[in-house]
C-alpha cells in the first residue's frame, strides 16, 4: 500500500542553527590554531543577546565576540529592526577549562589507543534514491531552503526576505518504496513588513511557488522533476505573517535540530549534538564515520539501503558493538550480521583512526553547521581566519570527507563483488 514519508529542514537564519554556526566557527578557529584542542561549546541566542559557554583545553586563543559577531553579520542579521543584529548584540562568554577528569579518559601515551570522548551510540545512513545517497524528502527539504537564502541574497526576484525559514516536504512511495509524487511542500519565511496582510500573503505565496519552486527544480534530474506535479498541496506561511523571526522570535540553542543535521527521520539518530564538537567526541566523529560506511556499502553494490551503528565507552578505544541493518535490500548472499563483521574488518572505528582517516583535526566544521552534515559536496577550499590580523591564517582543507566513495573498491572486493 502507498505510504507519505515527511522530513523537514530549517534555514541558516534560523535560531537553533545560528547557535550551531556560532559554535562550529569557534571550533573551526581553535582547530586552525591549535589542533589539538579538546572543545565542547554550546550557544545561546535570543533577542540582542548571545551566551557562550563550554570546556576547552587548547593552546589557542580566540576573539570569541568577533568570531560569533562574524558569523551573525554573515548569515544576515544586519539590520536593527530584526531585534538581533551583528554589531550590536551582547555576548557573553562562560567558555571554561575540560574537566581533567575527562581529558585522562581521551588522552593517551599511545595515540592510537586515544579512548572516546563519551558513550554513546551513533548511527549512519545511506540509501540509493538519491545521487548523493541522501533521502529523497530531507533532500529536497534543504534544497528548498538553500535556493531561498540564494534570492535572499540575491535581492532582486525577491526583497522583501529575512533569514529566519523553515521548509517541509511530503513524498508518496509505492509499495516498493519507490517516490511517486510530492504531496505536500510547507515553506515558512520570515518576511519584511510590505503592506496589507492579505496582499503580502499572496504575493509571498506567488513567488515561491512560482520562483523558487522552478529553480530548484531545474537543479534536479528529469526523474525527480516529474514529482512535481500540479496536485501539490502548497502551504506558504501557513500562520500567517511571519515578520518577527530568528533570536528575537525564538531562542537558539546548539544541538536542537539533529534531525535536519542527518537523515531527516530516516534510520535512526543517537541523540546526540554535533555541532561545538571537537572530533574527540564520537557523537560526532563516529556519525560521520557510520555514514562513511553506509555511502560506501550502497554505492558498492552490497544493498540499496543501510543502516549502521556503533557504540562506545567513555575512555575506550575500540566500539563496543557495530551493527548493521540493511532493511531487506542486501545483494550479497549475507545476514546482516555477517555484513557487520565484514565492516569491522574493512574500517578502522577507533577514535584516533576516524580522526586521522577523515582528516577531523582540520578547520572544517562551519560548513557543516546549516543544511545538514551529510550528503554535501566534497571538495578542497582554502579558509582564511583573522583575516588582514598579524594572526591571519590561511589553511588548505578538504570539506565533507565523510562523503568520499574512496571505498567502494575495499568494498567490493571484501563482498566478491
Amino acid at each position: 500500500m502507498p505510504y507519505l514519508f515527511t522530513s523537514e529542514s530549517v534555514s541558516e537564519g534560523h535560531p537553533d542553527k545560528v547557535a550551531d554556526q556560532i559554535s562550529d566557527a569557534l571550533i573551526d578557529h581553535f582547530m586552525a590554531y591549535d589542533p589539538k584542542s579538546k572543545v565542547a561549546c554550546e550557544t545561546l541566542v535570543t533577542t540582542g543577546q548571545v551566551v557562550l559557554a563550554g570546556e576547552v583545553k587548547t593552546e589557542a586563543y580566540l576573539d570569541v565576540q568577533e568570531i560569533a559577531r562574524g558569523v551573525i553579520r554573515k548569515i544576515g542579521y544586519t539590520k536593527s529592526e530584526y531585534m538581533f543584529e551583528a554589531n550590536s548584540c551582547g555576548i557573553l562568554s562562560a567558555i571554561h577549562e575540560q574537566s581533567s577528569d575527562i581529558n585522562q579518559g581521551v588522552e593517551r601515551a599511545d595515540p592510537e589507543e586515544q579512548g572516546a570522548g563519551d558513550q554513546g551510540m551513533m548511527f549512519g545512513y545511506a540509501t540509493n534514491e538519491t545521487e548523493n545517497y541522501m533521502p529523497l524528502a530531507l533532500d529536497l527539504a534543504h534544497k528548498l531552503l538553500t535556493e531561498l537564502a540564494a534570492l535572499r541574497r540575491e535581492n532582486k526576484e525577491i526583497t522583501y526576505l529575512r533569514p529566519d525559514a523553515k521548509s517541509q516536504v511530503t513524498i508518496e512511495y509505492s509499495d516498493d518504496n519507490q517516490p511517486i509524487r510530492i504531496d505536500t511542500i510547507v515553506i515558512s519565511t520570515q518576511h519584511d513588513d510590505f503592506g496589507d496582510d492579505t496582499e503580502m500573503l499572496a504575493k509571498i505565496k506567488s513567488d515561491l511557488i512560482n520562483i523558487l519552486i522552478p529553480r530548484v527544480k531545474s537543479q534536479l534530474k528529469p526523474a525527480l522533476q516529474k514529482l512535481f506535479t500540479d496536485q501539490i498541496t502548497y502551504h506558504i506561511n501557513p500562520t500567517g505573517k511571519f515578520v518577527i523571526g530568528g533570536p528575537h522570535g525564538d531562542t537558539g540553542l546548539t544541538g536542537r535540530k539533529i534531525i535536519v543535521d542527518t537523515y531527516g527521520g530516516k534510520g535512526a539518530h543517537g541523540g546526540g549534538a554535533f555541532s561545538g564538537k571537537d572530533p574527540s567526541k564520537v557523537d560526532r566523529s563516529a556519525a560521520y564515520a557510520t555514514r562513511h560506511i553506509a555511502k560506501n556499502l550502497v554505492a558498492a553494490g552490497v544493498c540499496d539501503e543501510v543502516l549502521v551503528q556503533v557504540s562506545y565507552a567513555i575512555g575506550v578505544a575500540k566500539p563496543c558493538g557495530v551493527f548493521v541493518s540493511t532493511n531487506g535490500s542486501s545483494k550479497v548472499n549475507m545476514h546482516d550480521g555477517e555484513i557487520a563483521r565484514k565492516v569491522e574488518e574493512i574500517f578502522d572505528l577507533r577514535p584516533y583512526a576516524i580522526e586521522q582517516r577523515l582528516k577531523l583535526r582540520n578547520p572544517i566544521y562551519s560548513e557543516t553547521a546549516a543544511y545538514g552534515h551529510m550528503g554535501r559536496k566534497n571538495e578542497v577550499v582554502t579558509k582564511v581566519f583573522n583575516a588582514g590580523k598579524k594572526s591571519e591564517r590561511k589553511v588548505e582543507v578538504e570539506l565533507f570527507t565523510w562523503e568520499k566513495l574512496d571505498y567502494v573498491d575495499k568494498v567490493k572486493a571484501a563482498f566478491s563483488l
